[in-house]
């Protein structure tokens, strides 16, 4: 097999993710050519209440009435001062808010996007009103400004919605990370939350097996984690295919949130490589090495190795995986030879520390995927600049995922938007630019992913709703992700310089 055949039999096994799914989910009956292979049988039967492979039996049904009004949160308003002027009784009631004020929000007269795929010159961003309430909110907290922190936080409110469209989502989600915040900031005081709020939808707050399937199907209905997926396991597959693969041990270090779900693809693709599958694959897990992030933390009782385990022995593949603490080169037991790569998506932001601890595994491959923030410093303005750059990448995260469910409403989608929604406790987000000489300080060298990686994740993303583009330049190595042509994430790749 030459390596245009290698890539085909690899763009068609990404390209149709679903088939390598329900090899790895649904094992009893499955028919593979002219071959049945039974499969983890017990997580058939986990997941038999979960038939999400049918779109229109994966979601709540959408309500039979007209789009309801979205209901007032039950966040206790914050008392700022004793002395805090009262805001006016009008905003006590959405129908008597002042349209004419620049704090107050005008609803739209249609619930469908007015916004182009470009995104440039846009009229409905003023159509996002809640971005133009919690971004001035934020900075009157954080200046003191009591009366109009006060009057914002009172409006926020009446409007905030965890089931509206995207600007009562966002609102509402940022209404509980301003009222958060205020605990601990220096010149206001806040009451508990009372026992009407609701605990946020989450992962750790989301049952086990609806956990499961909402990730693999969320996997399916948008790009934001399958994209960086694609282009890791394609550069791999072609890094191994230009060397004798049948003789050298693989080791990837998982560093990601994918729980799991990149893995099946890559383990079926590696047993058609030219000159056989390696000998041995090694999957180590350092998920518990850095402290949590956004999509990080499964729920309690979910476990995918042994399923991974199982599906590797279905298909003649010798994988073993083990879970690590802190990355070492003692703790990884790294064996002359080997060949070591290290998938790191969406987990270090914070932590920037680790990739010196990378970069002394001397690792052959580093696939390094991040969110692509402003190119200005996004620590830069204290609270609210940070809050304001988090705001906008939660909104693209809320609006893409809209449009992946297709505007239904259901727990997949309430699960995977609490999750989302921690991004703005976070510190911030920096430019796919200051990353790069960040990594190029600590010796790496940035190469290019190559032609047909490119175009096989490209076949992957026509797939998907057609506001997301991929950008891929000659002169940039890197791969961005852009959300009706604004940046979502960048992938890069990236290898030690040795002496």
């Amino acid at each position: 097999m030459n390596f245009e055949e290698l890539e085909y039999n690899y763009s068609t096994a990404i390209n149709n993710p679903q088939n390598h799914f329900m090899e790895w989910l649904e094992p009893d009956s499955i028919s593979l050519e002219q071959d049945s292979i039974s499969i983890l049988p017990s997580y058939l039967d986990e997941i038999t209440n979960y038939d999400w492979w049918d779109h229109d039996e994966t979601f709540d049904p959408p309500p039979a009435t007209t789009p309801a009004t979205p209901s007032p949160t039950c966040i206790q308003t914050p008392t700022l001062s004793p002395s805090s002027p009262q805001p006016d009784p009008e905003f006590s009631k959405k129908r008597k808010l002042n349209t004419n004020s620049p704090d107050t929000p005008r609803k739209p007269s249609s619930g469908k996007k007015t916004s182009s795929k470009s995104g440039a010159g846009n009229p409905a961003k003023d159509a996002r009103w809640a971005e133009q309430l919690l971004n001035p909110c934020a900075m009157a907290i954080e200046t003191g400004n009591v009366s109009r922190a006060q009057h914002l936080i009172y409006v926020l409110q009446e409007l905030a919605s965890a089931s509206g469209d995207i600007n009562h989502r966002l609102a509402y989600h940022g209404l509980r990370t301003l009222t958060h915040y205020l605990y601990s900031n220096s010149v206001t005081s806040m009451v508990r939350l009372p026992p009407c709020e609701p605990p946020i939808h989450s992962y750790i707050t989301t049952e086990a097996k609806l956990f499961r399937s909402t990730v693999i199907k969320f996997h399916e209905i948008s790009p934001w984690f399958t994209l960086p997926n694609s282009l890791a396991n394609s550069t791999i597959i072609k890094s191994l295919s230009r060397e004798n693969s049948s003789s050298r041990v693989l080791h990837i270090v998982d560093l990601g949130v994918s729980h799991g779900v990149q893995w099946p693809t890559l383990l079926e693709a590696l047993t058609h490589l030219p000159k056989g599958a390696p000998p041995l694959v090694r999957l180590t897990i350092a998920n518990s090495v850095l402290p949590p992030v956004p999509f990080s933390v499964p729920p309690p009782g979910y476990n995918f190795p042994s399923h991974l385990l199982r599906y590797a022995k279905s298909i003649n593949l010798n994988l073993h995986i083990n879970q690590v603490d802190n990355l070492t080169i003692q703790d990884l037991t790294l064996t002359p030879g080997e060949k070591l790569v290290v998938c790191a998506q969406f987990r270090i932001s914070k932590y920037k520390d680790i990739l010196c601890s990378i970069r002394d595994l001397n690792p052959d491959l580093f696939i390094l995927s991040e969110l692509d923030g402003s190119e200005n410093c996004a620590s830069s303005g204290g609270f609210p600049g940070r809050f304001g750059v988090n705001l906008e990448m939660l909104w693209r995260f809320l609006d893409s995922t809209g449009a992946a469910f297709k505007g239904r409403e259901c727990a997949e989608r309430k699960m995977m938007e609490g999750e989302a929604a921690q991004i703005l406790d976070e510190s911030g987000i920096e430019g796919r630019e200051r990353w790069r000489e960040l990594m190029v300080g600590l010796g790496f060298r940035e190469e290019g992913f190559g032609d047909e990686s490119i175009d096989t994740t490209k076949a992957l993303l026509r797939k998907y709703d057609g506001n997301w583009e991929m950008k891929a330049e000659r002169a940039v190595a890197a791969v961005r992700l852009r959300w009706k042509g604004q940046p979502v994430s960048f992938c890069s790749l990236w290898k030690p310089i040795r002496a």
